[in-house]
């Protein structure tokens, strides 16, 4: 009966070494894997020419309307449905100086947005072939939107852009489809022109 009783211990004690090193122990998740992302060779195609801008996007991606509600006439989204990547454009007329300083502080403003999140922001100021001048900021680390931009002709026009990822994998593991889309941005901006004729 001892004996018994002795095995009867022994088995709780195992039982609860079991449990209290499965309670003490750290549970480490096993990591997402990287999205395999197929990236098509990049193509473009022509903005239809009824907005007061134009350029060519990809054929890869549609052209949609905003459809947010603080959304006005001209401003699209060029959508990548494979990539679930969304760039938002806007589009402002300048009144005067003070509506060029107001979308000037606006642009720099939603971009330090991010600057919480954001391990880099690198800004960058170009000229395209035609002689627009454009201003590039990259934003590194777990941001909402990777890649945002602005030009303006300073006296009639204001445009912006943003390039949003509408999935929850890190950017990281987005990165390929990241560098595709900004590919297509600096081919979008480098063939970017006023249309005078559809204001």
């Amino acid at each position: 009966m001892k004996s018994k009783a002795r095995k009867s211990i022994s088995l709780w004690l195992v039982i609860i070494g079991f449990v209290v090193i499965g309670c003490s122990a750290e549970y480490t998740p096993k990591p997402k894997g990287y999205n395999r992302f197929v990236l098509p060779e990049h193509e473009y195609q022509h903005l239809p020419d009824t907005f007061p801008y134009n350029f060519e996007f990809s054929k890869h991606a549609k052209l949609l309307k905003d459809t947010s509600w603080i959304s006005e006439r001209y401003w699209v989204e060029i959508y990548y449905p494979e990539l679930k990547a969304d760039i938002n454009l806007t589009y402002k007329v300048i009144a005067n100086q003070d509506s060029l300083k107001e979308y000037l502080d606006d642009a720099y403003f939603l971009t330090a947005k991010h600057q919480i999140k954001a391990s880099a922001i690198d800004e960058t100021i170009t000229t395209t072939p035609s002689g627009k001048t454009v201003v590039y900021a990259e934003l590194d680390g777990q941001v909402p939107s990777q890649f945002q931009f602005f030009s303006t002709d300073s006296t009639k026009n204001f445009f912006r852009g943003a390039l949003y990822f509408n999935t929850e994998v890190q950017n990281d593991s987005l990165r390929p489809a990241i560098e595709y889309v900004k590919i297509d941005i600096v081919h979008m901006m480098n063939t970017f022109q006023w249309n005078e004729s559809a204001q």
